[in-house]
């Protein structure tokens, strides 16, 4: 597996920055709540001082919709795992951590065992910001890895990751970055990994509509689609991670089925907005709804 499957901290910081903004909203409005994300935010009490509605307001005069569309997949996820968990889910490993903050801010059964896989100088840079005393620490294994030298499942095994568990991985916000090989040859070891236990993966990844029919990945009426996808993808190109893949549904439901995962579930922001924002008040308008990022869950039952 290449090495590139874990990236430097721009677009983790950027993850948490709307973490972070969502968390200010009042709790009776609010999506997700996580008390921890202004650790690793540049900037966090500037955003406090600008509060929600203001921090929400500026980013849709340059993204419409973006803040909605992280904090849509921030909930589902937060949703699967505390599912996942409450039945029989026993270990939970997450590929390019990052600044992932579930481990702490979650209700999750204290038997749950959770491996947080990232580079060692990441790893370092979150430890350093958060106190040892954080909430479930001590379920919490920090995983670090060199892919030019070490392998993702040794490290696991060698970290205590049973192979006879049942297990949730979760790769959130990273496929676009990292070549199809690395995609497929990860998917091929997570299934090697546990072969004789039931497994769950969520894998975000985006549309290649995206190169051929910008439009189509966004809800009618959106204004100026392409303008929308230049700004992201050259942001994620000036901090050093450019989007470089692209899959059609197709394409990740056999890569899955290649692997015996079978596809559960496949959401965007324009199926989560009634489950999330309306029932808060918060309806996205058609006009700035994104579908160019899907979610999906995949399990393999044996």
């Amino acid at each position: 597996m290449s090495n590139s499957i874990f990236r430097k901290d721009g677009t983790a910081q950027g993850v948490a920055k709307q973490r972070l903004i969502e968390s200010l909203a009042k709790p009776n409005k609010r999506i997700i709540y996580d008390p921890y994300a202004y650790k690793f935010v540049i900037g966090a009490s500037i955003i406090k001082l600008m509060g929600h509605k203001f921090s929400v307001w500026l980013g849709d005069k340059i993204v419409p919709g973006m803040h909605e569309h992280l904090i849509s997949r921030t909930r589902f996820i937060d949703d699967l795992i505390e599912k996942s968990t409450l039945n029989d889910i026993e270990q939970y490993v997450i590929l390019g951590a990052g600044y992932d903050s579930r481990a702490h801010r979650l209700k999750l059964p204290s038997k749950l065992k959770i491996f947080e896989v990232d580079q060692l100088e990441v790893q370092e840079r979150k430890l350093s910001r958060i106190s040892d005393k954080t909430s479930n620490m001590e379920n919490v294994t920090y995983v670090s890895i060199d892919f030019n030298h070490q392998s993702l499942s040794e490290q696991l095994l060698n970290a205590g990751f049973d192979r006879n568990r049942a297990t949730i991985y979760t790769l959130e916000g990273v496929s676009q970055y990292i070549e199809k090989e690395a995609l497929k040859s990860t998917l091929k070891e997570l299934a090697k990994l546990n072969p004789n236990s039931n497994s769950k993966i969520f894998i975000s990844y985006v549309n290649k509509l995206l190169k051929k029919d910008p439009k189509a990945c966004f809800g009618m009426g959106y204004s100026k689609p392409e303008k929308a996808i230049k700004f992201i993808t050259d942001q994620a190109a000036n901090v050093g991670e450019p989007w470089i893949s692209f899959y059609s549904p197709r394409e990740i439901e056999d890569m899955l089925f290649q692997n015996n995962f079978t596809l559960i579930d496949d959401k965007t922001l324009a199926d989560l907005n009634s489950k999330y924002f309306t029932p808060v008040g918060r309806t996205i308008p058609e006009s700035h709804i994104f579908k160019l990022e899907h979610f999906i869950v995949a399990e393999r039952k044996v």
